[in-house]
């Protein structure tokens, strides 16, 4: 059978480490406006190609910020044809479905991915590991894209609404990366006697703390439900604090 073409638009941190789970299994190009891709390119032996290009191939990743999704999307949407299938990673689902949904052409797959790990939580594998799919299109190659999910690259997957998705992501993300912020933002000395939920906690902010500036804003602030999870959040603090004073 014919080797399947595979484009990724944007390769950022999470872009450049899904490179090894995909080379194996297509003939993947990429592209990146703001990062010269010449060192990935002679690692993996891949092409760097600009979005007319593409747009030409059979299955397109989407992993651009989502503040760019709609932008990415009018400078391909032209030259998509029926029986390709563009695919988006963003941390949040409602937004860029809509947005993708209301450019995307009839004819044209659609499947909104969010793996659930990244560099950091994934750098010793991601077999076993959780990701979210929301079939948005009723996509015929949905089963197709589930098994190779769950049957090449080992991960579990979880069928969700993007409603659903970003409900519980508010409080998955949402309090989690905000967590991780402040106890980035506080001085704490170095600690040589850790409980265990300490080492744990550590541990969540070591995931966390590298993931990048806009990451965190598209989790904080495109994500319908998280306002008030954090207003929950930050007043069980304040209750909390008042109670104990």
């Amino acid at each position: 059978m014919r080797r399947r073409s595979l484009g990724i638009l944007g390769v950022g941190a999470f872009g450049e480490f899904i490179l090894k789970y995909l080379i194996p299994y297509f003939n993947v190009s990429v592209y990146d406006t703001h990062r010269d891709l010449s060192r990935l390119a002679k690692i993996y032996n891949i092409e760097i190609c600009d979005p007319e290009y593409l747009s030409d191939c059979d299955v397109i990743v989407l992993a651009v910020p989502v503040a760019h999704l709609e932008e990415t999307m009018a400078s391909i949407a032209h030259r998509l044809q029926p029986g390709q299938m563009i695919m988006d990673v963003a941390s949040v689902k409602i937004k860029p479905v809509e947005v993708i949904s209301a450019m995307i052409p009839r004819g044209v797959d659609y499947i909104s991915l969010h793996p659930l790990f990244g560099p950091q939580s994934g750098r010793n594998g991601i077999a076993g590991m959780d990701i979210a799919l929301c079939d948005v299109k009723e996509s015929k190659r949905k089963i197709c894209v589930r098994k190779f999910l769950e049957d090449i690259l080992g991960l579990r997957v979880f069928e969700t609404t993007p409603d659903q998705h970003d409900l519980e992501m508010a409080y998955v993300q949402g309090m989690t990366h905000l967590i991780a912020k402040v106890f980035t933002k506080m001085d704490i000395p170095p600690i040589h006697q850790q409980t265990t939920t300490y080492k744990l906690l550590n541990e969540m902010v070591e995931m966390i703390k590298y993931d990048s500036a806009e990451l965190y804003r598209t989790i904080q602030t495109d994500n319908p439900y998280v306002e008030k999870t954090r207003r929950e959040f930050l007043s069980a603090v304040k209750s909390l604090d008042e109670s104990s004073s």
